[in-house]
């Protein structure tokens, strides 16, 4: 998905949501941050911004390898959820997530 992508989701985010404000909510920034990134004038890093509007609010499908096709929000949910060794289903998809070509996460030092 290209920046001019995520630009017209967060968009339509922002008219779906009916204001700034729920979509900065949403995204965890304010409602200022929101305004300038849709005006042009944000001077902050705004990849990261429109890479977090994807994760949010982005309909892209992915192939999970436990869960099958599902859509970007879900596996950024899925592979952020804490380690948990007493549900079988955690353990599986924290090992598949780790390994998985689809996680754009920040990799963890062993």
């Amino acid at each position: 998905m290209t920046n001019d992508d995520r630009m017209a989701l967060l968009r339509e985010a922002v008219a779906d949501l009916g204001s700034q404000a729920k979509a900065g909510k949403r995204l965890g920034y304010s409602s200022a941050t929101i305004s300038q990134v849709l005006s042009g004038s944000y001077g902050g890093q705004l990849d990261a911004i429109l890479t977090r509007v994807e994760e949010v609010f982005g309909r892209t499908e992915v192939d999970c390898p436990i869960l099958g096709m599902i859509a970007y929000p879900q596996c950024v949910d899925e592979r952020r959820k804490p380690f948990c060794t007493a549900n079988p289903h955690r353990v599986r998809m924290y090992q598949a997530c780790r390994a998985c070509p689809n996680n754009t996460d920040p990799k963890e030092d062993d």
